[in-house]
């Protein structure tokens, strides 16, 4: 039995609630690592380092990491929150770990007791992927330009395919709120303020100065009405929020979109990421005029 503290008003996000429960397994499984021999991991043992991913990813986003560091000669350990406990060992096996959620912060301070460096930010767009890169490779002793030669150019071909001509504001409470706004930006559109549930840490610092340098703002702790505010002054051509600021919007007649069901159930990293927003939001900001007439129609309703 593993006891964990998860006060309701404490623990304000779900990014977070899971970060302590990953955090207090992760401490049980380092602790009995430390004691003695524990579970071979199901896929046996390789002599090829690995990098451990941090935090709640789209089914599909660790294979295509996983295609981004195989040419530095790095597999990916399992990623965390863990499927399994014997998963635990072998995150914990790897030579660096990635805090793709900069909030899981427990799950930070346990690879660093454990002597693992963790790297910042992720893999999105053309900047945020050769940043990424180059900060594995810092960490792991292994040169990234194989790597950026390989990806690169399929991620600024995919952006350059797929542009976006929008002006989109961001909001959510699951973790990746910046990493969705640098890919937004390096994709064409202008997106002028980006509000997370979550807290400020150093693992968010990179995406926040990247993106702060072309003019966002970012709101660490964000409430509805600041994010409500936000939204007003910007007048977007599409609002990605919770589900209160996205009725908000469409009474307004912004068209709007879900965070969690939405942008979260899509890739986001490497060349597949690069793809997958310009078709939603093209496809939700044609409807504007549309939103346009029907809040024109019912007016004084």
């Amino acid at each position: 039995v593993i006891g964990i503290d998860v006060p309701g008003f404490g623990v304000p996000t779900h990014a977070e609630a899971k970060d302590v429960l990953a955090g207090a397994m992760l401490r049980y499984a380092r602790n009995e690592a430390e004691a003695g021999p524990v579970a071979r991991p199901r896929g046996g043992v390789s002599d090829e380092p690995s990098v451990a991913l941090i935090g709640e990813l789209f089914p599909g986003d660790p294979p295509g990491i996983g295609a981004l560091l195989a040419p530095m000669g790095l597999r990916l350990a399992p990623g965390l929150p863990a499927r399994e406990w014997r998963d635990l060992y072998g995150a914990l096996d790897c030579v660096a770990a990635a805090a793709l959620h900069p909030f899981y912060t427990a799950t930070v301070r346990e690879f660093r007791a454990a002597g693992r460096p963790v790297v910042a930010s992720g893999p999105v767009g053309v900047d945020g992927t050769a940043a990424w890169l180059d900060a594995v490779g810092r960490a792991t002793g292994r040169p990234a330009d194989a790597a950026k030669a390989a990806t690169l150019p399929a991620i600024r071909a995919a952006l350059e395919a797929n542009p976006i001509r929008a002006r989109v504001t961001v909001s959510g409470y699951e973790g990746s709120e910046l990493l969705v706004a640098r890919l937004l930006v390096e994709a064409g559109a202008e997106v002028p303020y980006v509000g997370t549930a979550c807290p400020r840490t150093e693992w968010s610092d990179p995406d926040r100065e990247w993106l702060e340098a072309r003019g966002t703002h970012v709101q660490y702790r964000a409430s509805l009405e600041q994010d409500m505010a936000a939204m007003r002054d910007a007048r977007p051509d599409l609002a990605l929020g919770t589900t209160p600021l996205v009725q908000k919007a469409k009474e307004l007649g912004i068209p709007a979109l879900y965070f969690t069901n939405m942008v979260s159930a899509r890739p986001l990293f490497g060349p597949a990421g690069a793809a997958s927003l310009a078709g939603i939001v093209a496809a939700q900001t044609r409807g504007k005029e549309r939103f346009g007439r029907m809040v024109g129609f019912f007016e004084g309703v």
